[in-house]
Formats: C-alpha cells, sequence, structure tokens
C-alpha cells in the first residue's frame, strides 16, 4: 500500500465555529460532514479555507455500508458530488449500520450502530466497500465507531475484522483514537491490541474528540474538552506511526476560540513532544475580501506564495490500494442472516420490540433512551418552532420522547418532525386551542396537505392506543 499523503493537523468545519476556524493559526485542513453540504452553493467561510491551501475532506455519516442491503447508488453518487466540489483527496465514512430495509417497513436509526464482527457480516460489508469504492471519484477510507452495545456469538475481535476488511477492499482506515478508549469503558476492548492488529501503513488520518463517563458508561459527545484518556490513546498510536493526518472534532457546546486553539495545540504537542515537526504556516484571513468564484482544485497546504510566484498545480487524488480481484457475489442467504439480525436489534432500540438473545438488556435500553434523545435534539435542530408552540423546551422533550418511545423514524428528521406534529393533533394536542392552530398551521404549511377530519383522528388515536 502506498504511503498516505500528508494532511497534516486540522478541524472539523461546523457553520456555527466557521469564523473561529478561519482565524485558528497553523491549521492545514478541515474535514466537514457531507450531508450538511450542498455541492452548487458551499459555504463562502469552505471557499475562503480553500484559496488559502487549506484542504476539504468530506466526511460522511448516511450510507450504512455495514447494513445488510447495499448501498444506495444515489447516496454515493452524492458523496462523490461532495467531493469533487471540495477537490477532495479522499472521502470518509464508518463502519457502521444505520438503518433497516427487510423486512418492511423500513427502521432508521438516526446514529451510528455496530456491525456484528461475523463471518457473514465481514463478506457484506466487503462487498459493499467494493461498490462503493467503484463508484466514488477519489479514495475511500472507513472509521471505527463508538458503541455502548455489544453483537453476541461474535467471531473475531475489532483488530482482526479491520485488518481483514483492508487486505479484502484496500480500503484506508480512519482511526478514531476517543472511540476506541469509548470501547475500552463500553466494551471492555483494549486499544493497544486493536492498534498491534491492525494494518497502520493503511492509516488515513486520525479523529481526536471529547466526552465523558457516568455509572460506568462512556458517552462519545464531541462536545466536551478531549480529555488527557483520549490524548493518551492517540500517544499510543503515535509510538506506532507518525500519522498523515489528526483531526479535532467539536460538534456541539463549542467553546471560546482560545479553547479549541488550544485543544489543538495539545494534539500537537502529543504529535511530537519535543517540537521538532515543522510548524503549519499562520494563515490569516483578510475580513474585508469580497468573495470570488470557487477557485480551482486544493494545492497542497502550504504557505500561500507571493503575489508574483507561479502556483504549484493541485496534487493528485491519495493513490489508493489495489484490491484483489473481486470474489463472487456475497450469498442472498448471509445477507439476510444478517439483515434480520440487525432489524431484530433495530428495533428494539427504536420501537419497544423485544430484546434480541443475547444482549445486555441494560445496555439495550439506556443505547435506547439515548437514541430517542438524540432524536429530539435533531428534530429542533431542523423544526425549531415545536418547542416554542409547545410551551418550552421541556414540555417539547417531554412530548417528543413519549411519542419516540414505539415510533421509530422511517424517513428522516424532518419527516419525523412532521409525523411527531400529527400525532400530536390526532390526539387533540397542545391542550391550548390556540398552540392547537398554530401546530396545525405549521404541519399544513410543511406538509402540504389538510389535517385530517376529526373522525380520521379519532379512528387513529384508537389505534395509536392500541399499539
Amino acid at each position: 500500500m502506498k504511503p498516505m499523503a500528508h494532511l497534516g493537523v486540522g478541524i472539523g468545519w461546523r457553520p456555527e465555529i466557521a469564523d473561529a476556524v478561519e482565524r485558528l493559526p497553523g491549521l492545514d485542513w478541515v474535514e466537514v460532514v457531507a450531508e450538511n453540504i450542498c455541492p452548487g452553493h458551499l459555504p463562502a467561510s469552505l471557499l475562503r479555507l480553500r484559496e488559502r491551501g487549506v484542504r476539504v475532506v468530506p466526511h460522511g455519516v448516511s450510507l450504512g455500508l455495514g447494513g445488510a442491503h447495499r448501498p444506495d447508488p444515489e447516496k454515493l453518487a452524492a458523496l462523490g458530488e461532495r467531493a469533487v466540489a471540495l477537490g477532495a483527496p479522499l472521502v470518509t465514512e464508518h463502519i457502521a449500520f444505520v438503518r433497516t430495509t427487510t423486512p418492511a417497513p423500513a427502521l432508521e436509526a438516526g446514529h451510528l450502530l455496530p456491525v456484528p464482527r461475523t463471518r457473514d457480516a465481514l463478506d457484506v460489508l466487503v462487498e459493499n466497500v467494493r461498490i462503493a469504492q467503484d463508484a466514488l471519484p477519489v479514495p475511500l477510507a472507513l472509521e471505527n465507531i463508538a458503541a455502548l452495545i455489544s453483537w453476541p456469538g461474535e467471531e473475531m475481535t475489532e483488530g482482526r475484522f479491520l485488518s481483514e476488511l483492508v487486505e479484502r477492499t484496500g480500503v484506508r482506515l480512519l482511526i478514531d483514537v476517543a472511540n476506541l478508549h469509548t470501547n475500552r469503558v463500553n466494551r471492555g476492548e483494549d486499544p493497544a491490541a486493536v492498534l498491534d492488529a491492525i494494518p497502520l501503513e493503511a492509516l488515513a488520518y486520525v479523529h481526536v474528540a471529547g466526552g465523558f463517563e457516568r455509572d460506568g458508561v462512556w458517552h462519545d459527545t464531541h462536545a466536551h474538552p478531549v480529555p488527557g484518556v483520549v490524548l493518551d490513546v492517540l500517544a499510543q498510536l503515535r509510538r506506532r506511526v507518525d500519522p498523515p493526518g489528526v483531526l479535532l472534532e467539536r460538534d456541539d457546546d463549542f467553546p471560546p476560540e482560545d479553547e479549541l486553539a488550544g485543544e489543538l495545540e495539545a494534539i500537537r504537542g502529543v504529535l511530537d513532544p519535543a517540537g521538532s515537526r515543522p510548524s503549519a504556516s499562520l494563515r490569516t484571513p483578510s475580513r474585508d475580501c469580497a468573495p470570488e468564484p470557487a477557485p480551482d482544485p486544493i494545492p497542497d497546504a502550504r504557505p500561500v506564495p507571493a503575489p508574483d510566484a507561479k502556483p504549484e498545480p493541485a496534487p493528485d487524488p491519495i493513490p489508493d490500494a489495489k484490491p484483489e480481484p473481486a470474489p463472487d457475489p456475497v450469498p442472498d442467504a448471509a445477507r439476510t442472516r444478517v439483515g434480520l439480525a440487525q432489524a431484530a436489534l433495530l428495533s428494539a432500540l427504536v420501537a419497544g420490540t423485544p430484546v434480541p438473545e443475547g444482549f445486555d438488556r441494560q445496555r439495550i435500553r439506556v443505547q435506547s433512551r439515548a437514541l430517542a434523545a438524540k432524536r429530539a435534539g435533531v428534530v429542533a435542530k431542523v423544526a425549531p418552532e415545536l418547542p416554542g408552540i409547545l410551551g418550552g423546551e421541556k414540555a417539547y422533550r417531554e412530548a417528543f420522547l413519549a411519542y419516540a418511545r414505539n415510533r421509530p423514524m422511517t424517513g428522516g428528521y424532518r419527516r419525523d418532525a412532521l409525523d411527531f406534529a400529527e400525532h400530536l393533533l390526532i390526539r387533540e394536542l397542545p391542550a391550548d386551542p390556540a398552540d392547537r392552530r398554530r401546530l396545525t398551521a405549521w404541519w399544513q404549511e410543511r406538509a402540504g396537505t389538510r389535517p385530517a377530519r376529526r373522525i380520521v383522528r379519532w379512528a387513529r388515536a384508537l389505534v395509536g392506543r392500541a399499539a
């Protein structure tokens, strides 16, 4: 496998901290959630970063390559479009499943869930990765995820599973050291054993993020400072390899700019405690320059040349390893077995069905509550009017969690918001007539239809109570 191109130290770009990210000293690259940007309307902040030679890597969260179904061609095409629009050297995704398609109806987790480390699941994942590699215009790297629950009857360790995936596909690895620590606390897995087992020459880059521990469970929040225990895992990795890139993730509860800069400095200190690594250039953007059209493909992350210097050509995409010849397709029986197992688990997590045999029931309950809380938070972001209509954040969350207890998400968060509003209206809620009229108007404007008649609402309410 050819060496990975150097990325340096970067941060996850988010709209809430876009201005701060542009001012961070020594920033080499950023990562953006692929589903949150539109190729034809890139944020001005990202365009300015690209102009300065800061690389931008799209990070997908919705492919579900570990699912029993084959990858959605439209989702693959969308991810590829974002890579081209950003001039990205690679794209990244997760070793996880996020939905089930069989048996009907389809269920959405709204979260990254662990893949069982079995031969069937590995065969399915390998074929899905090959499909994705063939469809994408740049190389693909896959991230290990954080998990609260373990699958019963697993046949491989995490290290062996990742190693065989690389051997059979040539895919790169995005190692999240915070996730390694999370799995040490939640699943008893030794980060050092994983690092010793995986082919580090396949390393594309590294994620570092914060979280906290409560009641013996590590919560990988991406909303807290990076703790020393996570930096310790990064140090373990650094003793084995000089990572091509390291990125700080922060998705919520954003701190002041100087704290972000301090966390990046702490990461640099772990990567090069002697201070011998060449420092990245300080690229402070001009605040009074007018926006310009999208630039040419991203140049290498180097100091901006003098005005009369000849610009260097953009680099070729990171060379990918050549996988072995494609094996025979995965038998449908294997996909069916994986699909049924994933559907049973996801249904227990989001629809209140019985917990499958062999799973830790207490942890399933904790994971189920966490998924519902996350779902409530995201719906409030995509439909911020709802908490106001329902009398505040507390009243909204109580109503939503009651709704979500046995009503899984089936069509994304915006559809979920509409279904939640309809659920309330069917039950003649909110109790205040004025609030109910406001909710009806909100729902009707977005659903594009008339609210159900009273007799229909009454019938649906009876069905809901029976469920």
